[in-house]
């Protein structure tokens, strides 16, 4: 997967190469897809969302630049597999999901996994985790309309936010960076992600 997805197609960060090499991503689905865990291409894991295919999780984690001191929050933490893989380079992440079921099967994987440093709580991602930021990386893992005004405001300075923006077909994987109180954005790629439900996203 990495020699041949990931290197070829842009992904030259170490530290995320390694996550990518080392967190074994067939644990994150169902036992029926496990052998094609490690395609090209995403998976389904219930309840109408899915895991992104690898070239797009090690990109959006790439895109954060983490350097390992980091505190980030990801919205929508679907399978845990992206989870995982910020753990292995951040000092600690904090993960919303909407779906209690899928918080409950990705909290067994952390366990097993011996991934301590991953907090993971049920809720509207849309509005971030107030009582925890600033933060200094945050990531979103599934399309909205816009950026969330909260999660702007909860990113630290300097900070960086990676998210989809567009209509619910086809989005932009958009990177927001804050600096000495300046905000500037820029597109990455052209995706396309399940939606983003929530009070600054989606209506459901």
């Amino acid at each position: 997967m990495v020699e041949e997805q990931l290197i070829p197609r842009g992904i030259y960060d170490p530290a995320t190469l390694a996550a990518m090499g080392t967190v074994p991503r067939h644990l994150f689905v169902e036992d029926a897809m496990q052998a094609r865990a490690y395609g090209d291409y995403p998976l389904p894991i219930g309840s109408g969302q899915t895991i992104s295919q690898p070239f797009i999780v090690a990109l959006m984690t790439q895109a954060l630049d983490l350097q390992g001191y980091e505190q980030v929050l990801e919205i929508g933490t679907g399978s845990g597999y992206q989870a995982a893989i910020l753990s292995q380079i951040c000092e600690r992440i904090y993960t919303i999901e909407r779906i209690d079921s899928l918080v409950g099967r990705a909290r067994k994987i952390f366990d097993r996994l011996h991934y301590h440093n991953i907090v993971s709580r049920i809720d509207d991602g849309t509005i971030g985790w107030p009582d925890k930021s600033p933060f200094d990386a945050i990531l979103v893992t599934a399309g909205g309309p816009k950026i969330p005004q909260p999660l702007i405001e909860q990113l630290g300075d300097p900070g960086r936010l990676v998210i989809p923006v567009g209509n619910q077909l086809v989005q932009e994987l958009q990177l927001l960076e804050k600096k000495d109180g300046e905000i500037s954005t820029r597109t990455i790629e052209q995706v396309r992600f399940v939606n983003l439900i929530g009070t600054h996203g989606w209506q459901n």
